[in-house]
């Protein structure tokens, strides 16, 4: 008799049904596990084996063979444990496959039989619910499955447990869904004496999510500044959440079910591989640019960086996805993130002080800053000097306005967007293209006229053209104007870095 236990493969945010079949035939005593499973499914044989001995369960002197179908599909993770173990059990009488028939299986087994933690139950649990069946999985991720809202979710400790459980025994309890953490913001904005300019870019960037570059000397409040960001941004709405809980299931940083209606914010250290940056390596994982889907990305020390590793973020700036290529498989991963990124105008800090810069100044500025490339900077919508801080600036009281006022007229103008955009699919200016950006963005007369003055002398590309226009509509949201005007440009333009002339 062959017994089959329904399963999945996660193939980015996609889960992907496998079949596990298992059947029992006479010959000589071995396992087998075929189906393309990588190191780890084929490690399984030894978990299973010495769970179900702790269970007091021997293995059946028979010749095994596991075959995890589709067979041309890739196989990676430790989840198949406990699908594996269930099929070998239904086809050796132990439990009924025709109970198993309604459920897909998740976990991982520990040598004492006990069900450990796997990454991806959460979209194991929305793709169960899609196919209208159940979920076996571990118990400590219980509450993150029961965010998928499938009925019939078991969760149990262990195997022996869901033995019983299947047989009626001892009823394990339905788990309930896990938190919902509230945002818990970093510095708030009066804490950053002077930098007017970099706090209104910041403001804006938040309202519209644009892309945003800062250069200024060491100690002007760079990292200060982006770090007062999640404190300015709005919420994640349901479904964000969703996403983002997604991709952090996926990579295993889902802790106890709770999902946060805050904003990613990453920080990776400039040390960062191309893998780490956009996802890959030997298991392809999300990588730092997937983690902060609908949140910040912040690159400080933007030059330092690899200049590989920073070309790689080309493609997901955007496209708002990443695709890991690999030979037996495509995987992508979505990264519609808002880079901020800081940077010293040069290797010493201080090339606009004379009794500071290095003997090299300004060539030394010139060879930093063309560690970055210049189709990477074209992306980014507002370039920001940050302005040394000054005694006389150290001296004066806190700002009145802090970040809760900040974060009013964010949320004000993100709802604009929200409304404008509700048929489209886009959430902000920043992701507005085409016929709905001409719609919404175009400019008045003057403004035209300005912005085609500007183009031909600053020598825009056709992106920084289509930039200027998204930061120009975000300008326009949050001062309230129906339409975009000439001061909405001009203001946009003065955010823009003018190409280099040879």
């Amino acid at each position: 008799m062959v017994a089959s236990v329904s399963t999945v493969a996660y193939l980015g945010l996609e889960a992907r049904a496998v079949e596990v079949q298992c059947n029992l035939v006479p010959g000589l005593p071995k396992f087998m596990i075929v189906g393309l499973p990588d190191k780890a499914v084929g490690e399984s044989r030894e978990r299973v084996r010495a769970a179900m001995a702790a269970i007091g369960l021997a293995m059946p002197p028979k010749h095994i063979v596991l075959n995890l179908s589709p067979a041309d599909l890739p196989k990676e993770g430790s989840h198949f444990d406990l699908p594996i173990a269930l099929a070998l059990l239904a086809a050796m009488g132990v439990t009924d496959a025709e109970a198993l028939a309604d459920y897909v299986v998740v976990g991982e087994l520990a040598l004492d039989g006990r069900i450990a933690s796997s990454p991806g139950v959460l979209l194991a649990a929305l793709h169960a619910a899609g196919e209208g069946k159940g979920l076996i999985c571990p118990a400590a991720q219980g509450a993150e499955a029961a965010w998928a809202g499938t009925t019939g979710v078991v969760a149990a400790p262990d195997l022996i447990g869901l033995l019983n459980h299947l047989k009626g025994q001892q009823l394990l309890g339905a788990p309930e869904p896990g938190e919902v953490e509230a945002p818990a913001f970093g510095p708030d904005l009066r804490q950053v004496k002077g930098q007017e300019v970099a706090k209104r870019a910041l403001e804006i960037a938040a309202a519209g999510g644009h892309n945003l570059l800062m250069v200024g000397p060491p100690g002007a409040g760079k990292s200060l500044l982006a770090s007062c960001l999640p404190g300015i941004l709005p919420p994640l709405d349901a479904s964000e959440a969703l996403e983002v809980s997604m991709v952090a299931s996926v990579s295993g940083t889902l802790e106890g079910g709770r999902l946060t209606r805050a904003r990613p914010f990453r920080s990776p250290h400039h040390s960062a591989s191309m893998a780490a940056l956009t996802g890959g390596g030997l298991k392809v994982k999300p990588g730092e640019v997937s983690l902060a889907h609908l949140g910040v990305l912040f690159l400080d020390e933007l030059p330092e960086f690899q200049r590989a590793v920073l070309d790689s973020l080309r493609q997901p700036l955007e496209a708002g996805v990443v695709s890991v290529a690999r030979a037996n498989a495509h995987v992508t991963f979505p990264a519609r993130v808002q880079l901020v990124a800081a940077m010293n105008p040069c290797r010493c800090g201080h090339l606009g002080d004379p009794a500071l810069a290095c003997a090299r100044a300004p060539k030394c500025a010139a060879d930093y800053q063309a560690k970055v490339s210049g189709p990477l900077l074209d992306r980014i919508d507002l370039h920001v000097e940050v302005q040394p801080v000054t005694a006389a600036d150290l001296v004066l009281p806190p700002p009145a306005e802090g970040s809760a006022e900040v974060a009013a007229r964010v949320a004000a103008a993100r709802a604009v967007q929200a409304a404008r955009y509700a048929d489209v699919g886009a959430r902000t200016n920043a992701e507005a293209d085409g016929p709905v950006l001409d719609a919404s963005a175009t400019p008045d007369e003057a403004g035209r006229k300005l912005l085609a003055q500007a183009a031909e002398a600053m020598r825009m590309s056709a992106r920084g053209y289509t930039r200027v226009l998204r930061v120009a509509r975000t300008i326009a949201d949050l001062a309230g104007a129906e339409s975009v005007g000439r001061i909405h440009v001009a203001e946009a333009l003065s955010y823009r870095r003018q190409a280099p002339r040879s």
